[in-house]
């Protein structure tokens, strides 16, 4: 726990505490999204900007077209059906290989202690880091006019931590539990609703430093274009449910621009 106080202020985010975890999983259950303001020190915020701005420069910039549920267009539906409805997400990454070493994000994804409470409070027996070199952990840049647009997750569960806010835009916004998929319930028209702005989203107000656990597979969700000069900054801590899973092909090519 020592090296982790460098990085997480834990008398704010006490990740061995049973109460706290108690509490975090019951506001996961309530909300499905847990935000933990405070969760990086200051040190460890300015230090980890310092490495992303070095680093970007190696970013693998992207402007996709996808429709809300992340899969191929259905050709028995209309080109203006929801279902093939395209929106478009754009922004800048690299990957876990192009991290260094001894950064604060490394500490974190690979200690006991995080990966036990994250999997506590998510309600997950273990969590296990991606079997390819490329995914584990992710940095995302948003530029202006950078935006991810309406959809949602494949996974189960995002692990997030913002590191730079933009001058303005940039806001998460969701909608909680818009579609079943487990019981196969798309909600096409309620999912219609929000992309046309005929339903309001909840916002989430998240700080650099703050860490983010969000369950988006059955709640849709986006990110707002970034307005103004500064970029957003973003860490995505990406973990799976079972081991030696690799993010597919066509998925690394497509957000990395590269296999390995």
């Amino acid at each position: 726990m020592k090296a982790l106080a460098r990085v997480i202020d834990l008398e704010a985010c006490p990740l061995d505490d049973e109460a706290f975890i108690a509490s975090c999983r019951q506001k996961m259950a309530d909300d499905g999204v847990l935000t933990l303001p405070g969760f990086l020190t200051a040190q460890a915020i300015n230090t980890l900007i310092s490495e992303a701005k070095a680093n970007y420069a190696d970013a693998f910039h992207t402007n996709t077209s996808h429709n809300v549920y992340l899969t191929e267009p259905n050709l028995d539906l209309g080109d203006d059906h929801i279902f093939n409805r395209q929106i478009t997400s754009s922004k800048g990454c690299i990957t876990t290989d192009q991290i260094q070493a001894d950064s604060g994000l490394k500490l974190i994804y690979g200690s006991v202690p995080f990966r036990q409470f994250a999997a506590a409070v998510l309600g997950e027996a273990r969590l296990y880091e991606y079997a390819d070199p490329l995914s584990s952990i992710n940095v995302h840049y948003a530029e202006e006019g950078k935006e991810l647009g309406w959809h949602f997750d494949n996974s189960a569960f995002a692990i997030t931590l913002l590191l730079q806010a933009p001058e303005d835009g940039g806001i998460f916004e969701y909608v909680k539990n818009l579609r079943d998929t487990e019981g196969g319930n798309m909600n096409f028209a309620g999912v219609a609703d929000v992309v046309d702005g005929r339903r309001e989203p909840t916002s989430l107000n998240i700080e650099p430093g703050t860490l983010v656990l969000f369950r988006g597979r059955n709640s849709i969700h986006r990110v707002t274009p970034t307005i103004g000069k500064k970029r957003r900054i973003l860490a995505v801590l990406a973990y799976n449910q079972k081991p030696g899973i690799a993010l597919s092909e066509a998925a690394r090519m497509t957000f990395f621009g590269r296999l390995d």
